[in-house]
């Protein structure tokens, strides 16, 4: 019965401005994959968890303009609820919805509505062959590089609700002990409030071919995939690519692999679209706790490098990656929107297979959480804008076209007893293929440092420096260049088992090479959050 109620009440997101809701894949998308989680309904228990939370704010700029700074008092009331999947090994479901009313008292006075979905599932509908994976989201993301970095509740100009869906039915066979053999289709699509950018409609399907058991120290695999994306306002794209890899474990702690492919596109863009790839490199695995993997190659657009490494301690951990891609802004906000983040003691964590991590955690884990929703709620869950930069989190502007997207991360974070330190870092650069390689890029350096001031009281703080880069071709006018300097001094308390609170100070400060856009910002943010 939770279920029909989801299933039946399509989520209009921003209903105030119809433009996003014009299309109704969204909505189609989110009941087609509850029904498919639902018709073994028997078999399953659905933990459901409603929940509401509130925010009381002071800002001395609302605005963010210090040729015209606003005093407001902003109220938010936010109902929500859990859904998720129990006792089922072939189905896993969670859905995590909340509505959030806002109320803003200053000199501009206005109230909003905002939605925020994230819905996620996995069904093995025949066993060991026939499986569906869907996704849903809602949230509301940054515009522009060069507007207002406040959230939509602070300031919404420069916000924009986006809504994505996809639904992926897929095939998997082991070929005996020689192959395991995969075929994907894929429907996705992502829609943009008031037409901020492109809405698409995305088909694709992707095939492979890799190594069974019956291959020790040789590892190999042969993939397709073609991505077709129809988009309202702007040119459509064909992506198309073949490789195959091949794998050699010269000892138990050190292998060396390799690709080779084709790629025919089409999408506009300046230069070629299409042409041979490979790259070459090696993974060393000392031990269980350290792993690291690097490889160089070449494409179409030109020399491509990649790293991915872990390590991790008692007390520690350390990561650092490196990839580089070509992407648009649908196919980006889609690999956020299946993200799953659970919470614990003022950590964060994003467990490779979206279930609860199996750490010990003194109160409870907090989840499972969108990326959209701990973009907004990060405040109430007792995290700070740190953890969101080091799980490179932060909005990236909703560009168009097709950009070639290099991005680096990087972080640090140590617990010693009650003491909690972490350093993290990102650089992320999207060089756009039909502006001559016009490119903006957002590099972020964030310290924090937590502690546990008793098994129900964190205090935390952080300090960030942005950088933001922006050609002239993408401003329309002069390049940008601006520093945005943000301090957060906080504290949460659990004050049952399911009521949580938090007091947040926050001065931000932006330094930009158009004098207009400097500003100065204090703010203090109290936060309550109920589940039942």
């Amino acid at each position: 019965m939770v279920t029909m109620a989801v299933t039946e009440n399509k989520i209009r997101p921003r209903c105030v401005k119809p433009a996003l809701h014009r299309q109704q894949p969204l909505a189609a998308a989110l009941s087609a994959c509850i029904a498919l989680f639902a018709s073994p309904a028997a078999a399953l228990d659905w933990q459901f968890e409603p929940s509401l939370g509130g925010t009381a704010t002071y800002t001395d700029n609302a605005n963010q303009s210090n040729a015209n700074p606003e005093d407001a008092l902003i109220f938010t009331v936010r109902p929500g609820f859990s859904l998720r999947s129990e006792g089922s090994r072939r189905i896993q479901a969670s859905l995590n919805y909340g509505l959030t009313g806002v109320a803003r008292y200053g000199e501009d006075q206005s109230t909003d509505l905002n939605h925020n979905l994230g819905a996620l599932g996995k069904a093995e509908l025949i066993e060991n062959f026939l499986f569906v994976d869907g996704t849903a989201s809602v949230s509301q993301e940054l515009i522009s590089l060069t507007g207002s970095p406040a959230d939509a509740n602070t300031n919404d100009s420069n916000r924009a609700t986006v809504g994505t869906y996809s639904i992926s039915p897929y095939i998997r066979k082991r070929l005996g002990t020689f192959a395991n053999a995969q075929a994907r289709y894929t429907s996705s699509g992502a829609i943009f409030e008031n037409d901020v950018a492109s809405n698409s409609n995305v088909n694709a399907f992707s095939a492979g071919l890799t190594n069974g058991t019956g291959f020790n120290n040789l590892s190999w695999g042969l993939n397709y995939s073609l991505r077709k994306a129809n988009n309202s306002d702007t040119a459509d794209t064909t992506f198309e690519s073949v490789s195959a890899s091949a794998g050699y474990a010269l000892t138990r702690k050190f292998r060396v692999f390799g690709t080779v492919g084709q790629d025919w596109n089409d999408y506009l863009s300046t230069s070629g679209t299409d042409g041979s790839s490979w790259s070459v490199g090696g993974g060393w695995s000392p031990t269980r706790r350290t792993s690291v993997d690097a490889s160089f190659g070449e494409r179409y657009f030109g020399n491509t490098y990649s790293l991915s490494a872990n390590h991790r301690t008692r007390i520690s951990r350390w990561t650092a990656s490196y990839s580089e891609n070509v992407s648009d802004i649908s196919q980006q906000l889609l690999e956020a929107s299946s993200r799953v983040f659970w919470v614990c003691d003022g950590t964060l964590r994003e467990p490779p297979d979206g279930t609860q991590p199996q750490e010990a955690c003194s109160t409870a884990w907090v989840g499972p959480i969108s990326a959209g929703q701990l973009a907004t709620d990060y405040i109430s869950l007792g995290l700070s804008i740190s953890d969101l930069v080091a799980a490179n989190l932060p909005g990236f502007g909703l560009a168009g076209g097709v950009y070639v997207i290099k991005s680096f991360t990087a972080g640090v974070s140590w617990d010693i007893r009650r003491l909690g330190f972490g350093l993290s870092a990102r650089d992320t650069k999207r060089i756009y293929q039909e502006l001559g390689g016009a490119q903006d890029r957002v590099q972020a350096l964030t310290g924090s440092v937590n502690y546990r001031v008793s098994p129900r009281t964190n205090a935390y703080s952080s300090l960030s420096l942005t950088r933001t880069n922006v050609d002239a071709l993408l401003t329309g006018g002069a390049a940008r260049e601006d520093d945005l300097l943000s301090l957060n001094l906080g504290l949460s308390h659990r004050f049952a088992e399911k009521l949580n609170g938090a007091l947040t100070l926050r001065h931000t400060q932006r330094d930009s090479n158009d004098a207009n856009s400097d500003y100065d910002e204090n703010s203090l943010t109290a936060s309550v959050n109920k589940r039942f």
